[in-house]
């Protein structure tokens, strides 16, 4: 219980002193994440659409349209850029209307494992927060965060007793979408 309590001590200290200092870059799409596309003064072209699992949606006129991995002022200048070809000076808006894409999982000796939507984006302290903390049985200095880079598994070690005294902080990484937490 005291290593939990220390958990969550030490959340709230890092989510304080970083807040204003983390700025998130650009939101990148996933696959799963809604968007609406609307073209100004012409009704038909307005659309919410979710990012189908190989990173793409169709769009009228336009086609298909890659969003995986890219930004909405991406995304808007391609669809600008198909529509010249059928309309005069089209003024495209894309927004982010969920971001369902956006997960990592967390799974083993936690309170609650399970999916979780990062809105923008967690920390291993914290999606191990969001998860309730662990169980009595976990082996805190055995976590690994499994993540898939250029087509390959990584692990990833984290080791809580090194956190908890401030130490290798740098385990404490940010995590990206699809990773997974594993706590034995």
């Amino acid at each position: 219980m005291k290593a939990l309590r220390n958990l969550y001590i030490f959340i709230a200290l890092s989510v304080g002193a970083n807040a204003f200092a983390q700025q998130p870059a650009d939101y990148r799409l996933h696959a799963g994440d809604a968007i609406e596309a609307a073209v100004w003064k012409e009704p038909d072209l307005t659309r919410t659409v979710v990012v189908r699992p190989d990173g793409k949606f169709t769009f009228p006129l336009a086609g298909e349209v890659v969003a995986a991995g890219r930004t909405v002022a991406e995304i808007q200048t391609d669809i600008t850029a198909r529509l010249v070809k059928y309309l005069p000076e089209p003024v495209v808006t894309v927004s982010v209307t969920g971001i369902e894409g956006n997960r990592i999982y967390v799974i083993g000796q936690v309170t609650r494992p399970g999916a979780f939507t990062m809105n923008p984006s967690f920390t291993v302290l914290q999606a191990l927060s969001m998860a309730g903390g662990t169980t009595p049985y976990a082996a805190l200095n055995d976590i690994i965060i499994i993540r898939n880079s250029g087509g390959k598994k990584v692990s990833l070690p984290f080791r809580y007793s090194d956190i908890s005294k401030g130490r290798a902080l740098e385990q404490n990484i940010q995590l990206e979408s699809g990773d997974v937490v594993l706590v034995p």
